[in-house]
């Protein structure tokens, strides 16, 4: 097969990590892919990186008609026998018009579990064949707001379990980060955007400081709550236990350092950065919100709680600080889920089923 793939997000977020992994999956199994990417986005190096091969186009987003125009010609000279369209931006809506305007066939993978308006909807997917929900949440959203269920697919995301499991050399990670030998390192990793409750983690955080002065908090991300995030830390106290490390390209390669990963999210597709914890074997605590209970078994990988509740959220993290066997067998069942049932492998067999069946009518 041959297909095109669009993905038009400007930064190496979960969509697109889980864009290159496909890709890469596809390319072992015999299967052509072209990406259709911005110029300097974060995608566009990584498939360079990779040797995927890579056609740019800039888009400005959902009322770039022009970017529409130019990927229509693009896949008429192509001629590809399917188009998967990634990313919500832009992707979705003129991707889906260009791909029918070619008279190509087309998929579409939705990745956020927000709701929008049944007419929208309509819309937005009217041009697709199948609809890709990365979690039962999302595919729950797409029924209830008028998507048929029998163009809907379940394809969980997936995480490069074999990458994640390697121990990493976690004395000289801590020095780098400037973490004592005998911390207990709690970390977060997402947008600093609201719906991803940082503030209720920092308050989690600073409720347990003084009870246990050998917990540090590192979080990784960028977005604009950066300063306001930054400014109640110091108004906590936090300001010598809690790092803000920014976007960081090479987390995969030290998750494993870490004790306990806190993903604190109000609303989530499924929450690759959860996943990937849970493959370096680190237990997870998180809301139980969005699709997050598809990423982590409350009492067996990790922690659920009541979404805003931050009592509920420093009991979970205290119980984790307690016990180190507890965090041991939590983190151990976790990674043998992410081996048996997110692995690179299963998501792309799936993607290849689908295909198929599309192709074949």
């Amino acid at each position: 097969m041959k297909i095109l793939h669009v993905e038009t997000g400007r930064h190496l977020y979960g969509g697109p990590q889980q864009v290159i992994y496909l890709i890469s999956a596809l390319a072992e199994r015999g299967h052509e892919s072209i990406l259709v990417c911005p110029p300097a986005s974060g995608i566009d190096k990584a498939a360079r990186l990779a040797s995927i091969r890579v056609q740019n186009l800039f888009c400005a987003g959902d009322l770039d008609l022009p970017f529409a125009y130019r990927l229509t010609q693009y896949i008429q000279a192509l001629k590809p026998d399917l188009v998967h369209c990634h990313s919500r931006r832009g992707a979705d809506v003129l991707g889906g018009l260009a791909a029918s305007f070619a008279d190509v066939p087309a998929v579409v993978s939705r990745r956020v579990d927000n709701a929008e308006m049944r007419l929208m909807a309509a819309l937005r997917y009217r041009p697709f064949r199948k609809i890709i929900a990365i979690s039962e949440t999302i595919a729950r959203v797409l029924r209830e707001h008028g998507v048929d269920e029998e163009r809907i697919e379940v394809i969980r995301s997936a995480v490069d379990t074999e990458a994640l499991s390697r121990k990493p050399d976690c004395g000289r990670i801590r020095a780098d980060f400037g973490v004592p030998e005998d911390a207990c390192v709690i970390a977060a990793a997402g947008q600093l955007i609201p719906r991803k409750g940082h503030r209720y983690l920092l308050q989690a955080v600073a409720d347990l400081r003084h009870k246990y002065p050998q917990v540090r908090l590192i979080i990784f991300g960028e977005g604009y709550l950066n300063q306001q995030l930054r400014a109640q830390a110091a108004s906590l106290g936090l300001g010598d236990i809690v790092q803000f490390a920014g976007f960081r390209d090479d987390l995969d390669e030290f998750t494993g350092c870490i004790d306990i990963f806190a993903h604190p999210a109000l609303a989530e597709g499924l929450g690759v950065a959860a996943l990937k914890a849970a493959a370096a074997a680190v237990p997870v605590v998180g809301f139980d919100a969005g699709g997050l209970p598809e990423a982590v078994i409350d009492g067996q990988t990790g922690f659920l709680v009541p979404p805003e509740d931050t009592d509920a959220l420093r009991h979970a993290i205290e119980a984790l600080i307690e016990d180190a066997s507890l965090r041991i067998r939590m983190g151990a069942a976790g990674q043998e889920r992410m081996q048996n049932d997110f692995s690179i492998v299963t998501m792309a067999d799936k993607h290849v089923a689908l295909y198929e069946s599309v192709l074949n009518g």
